[in-house]
């Protein structure tokens, strides 16, 4: 199986346990939720080697839009739909180096409760940043749900907490 179907299928199924999970995340780690915290953790995924050995898998091509960069998204699929936890970030974004992919930063992961779009009552919060959405899956059966990017690795004139990185591209 080729290299963009594996990545498909797994995207496919990493959607499907998202959907199939009762999501009432609440953002965890009161205390522990500190970005120096964060950048400890996850400074061994500077490999993307060591993310792919921890779990974490390829599940999008490198996403670039009118207002910057996400990168590459790793997931791991055994924290999507648990508890917000901040020491354990659910995705890894990733961008293109000068030797090989790099780490920008991390995204969390909340599905909206009630899939509702017209209701955020279940909107969680970390490092005192509200997520944003509610707003639609993007593909593949992915539900309705908030996310909240952080450029830990990456500077981002937009803001460590905005969903694009204009200093960065694909």
């Amino acid at each position: 199986m080729n290299a963009r179907i594996r990545r498909l299928s797994l995207a496919a199924a990493v959607s499907a346990a998202l959907v199939a999970s009762a999501l009432t995340t609440t953002a965890s780690g009161a205390g522990a939720d500190s970005l120096a915290a964060v950048r400890h953790v996850t400074a061994k995924y500077h490999d993307v080697e060591a993310a792919v050995a921890d779990g974490y898998v390829p599940i999008s091509d490198c996403v670039a839009g009118p207002d910057g960069v996400m990168g590459f998204h790793y997931a791991k699929p055994a924290l999507l739909g648990q508890p917000v936890d901040a020491l354990h970030p659910a995705l890894l974004l990733y961008v293109p180096g000068d030797e090989g992919l790099e780490l920008a930063g991390v995204e969390y992961f909340h599905a909206d409760a009630d899939q509702d779009l017209s209701t955020d009552d279940d909107r969680p919060t970390l490092f005192g940043q509200p997520f944003d959405g509610p707003m639609e899956g993007h593909g593949g059966g992915m539900p309705r749900h908030y996310d909240l990017h952080v450029w830990i690795w990456k500077h981002n004139p937009a803001g460590m907490f905005a969903e694009f990185n204009p200093a960065l591209s694909c």
